[in-house]
């Protein structure tokens, strides 16, 4: 596989749910959205379960001190939630969609530019656009972005069944975002030694986790916080593995 694969399927799966979406002129019953929900809320925790082998992965366990691994982790994390709340990334976030949603949610039906913003802004918003393309960049999985790709193919079919084409055309500035992310991924991978990918890895694990949790509607963690996390984890295995 290539390095934008995993982005390349995104953009597929918008265009493919936009176009069922405008045939089929209704959105999904709410029983059978629900149960799809929870089916990926599931595979999101697998998916969450397997970056979290990375804490004991060799080359993690060898380049740090005995138990700074999970200690890592969780300090990455800590430093990470601190940032992010003092920042109000979540609540910026939320704020944003909802205030996307309360704009163009009335608008007639067919409006090309309202369902052309309306989605391309949604669909960029969030840690799995971030994680899932980096991670593809890195070439540690696209199933992030996989995962991803779902969500946004049974949104595509909901909201172009109201806008209408334009939906499928925020397909154009997602793949800009999300290639973004993964050209940054491609060279974080080719920088970070291998102990800082899985520091990087393990910290995602957890907040792939959060985002099952968030999916199962078991428990609503502030993902959006946690984002800074992200820039911390190669620096704390490093502090950790030159220092401590």
């Amino acid at each position: 596989m290539f390095v934008g694969i995993g982005t390349c399927i995104n953009i597929c799966t918008i265009i493919f749910g936009s176009t069922l979406g405008i045939l089929g002129g209704n959105r999904l019953p709410d029983r059978l959205r629900v149960l799809i929900t929870d089916i990926l809320g599931c595979i999101t925790l697998i998916n969450a379960a397997d970056n979290l082998r990375s804490v004991w992965r060799p080359s993690f366990v060898n380049a740090v001190p005995v138990g700074w691994t999970t200690l890592g982790t969780l300090a990455a994390l800590v430093l990470g939630g601190i940032v992010g709340y003092s920042l109000h990334i979540e609540g910026r976030l939320e704020n944003f969609g909802l205030t996307i949603r309360s704009r163009f949610a009335s608008k007639d039906k067919g409006s090309f530019i309202e369902g052309f913003m309306a989605a391309s802004l949604l669909f960029a918003i969030g840690p799995l656009a971030i994680l899932g393309s980096i991670s593809d960049g890195m070439h540690t999985g696209i199933s992030q972005l996989v995962l991803k790709s779902t969500l946004d193919g049974f949104a595509a079919m909901a909201f172009a069944s109201t806008f209408g084409w334009g939906v499928a055309f925020s397909a154009i500035p997602v793949g800009i975002y999300q290639f973004s992310w993964t050209i940054i991924g491609y060279f974080l991978g080719n920088i970070l030694s291998p102990y800082q990918i899985q520091s990087l890895t393990a910290v995602g694990g957890v907040m792939l986790f959060g985002i099952g949790l968030r999916l199962l509607n078991i428990k609503m963690i502030a993902i959006g916080d946690l984002l800074p996390a992200l820039i911390f984890a190669p620096l704390v295995a490093l502090a950790a593995h030159q220092f401590i």
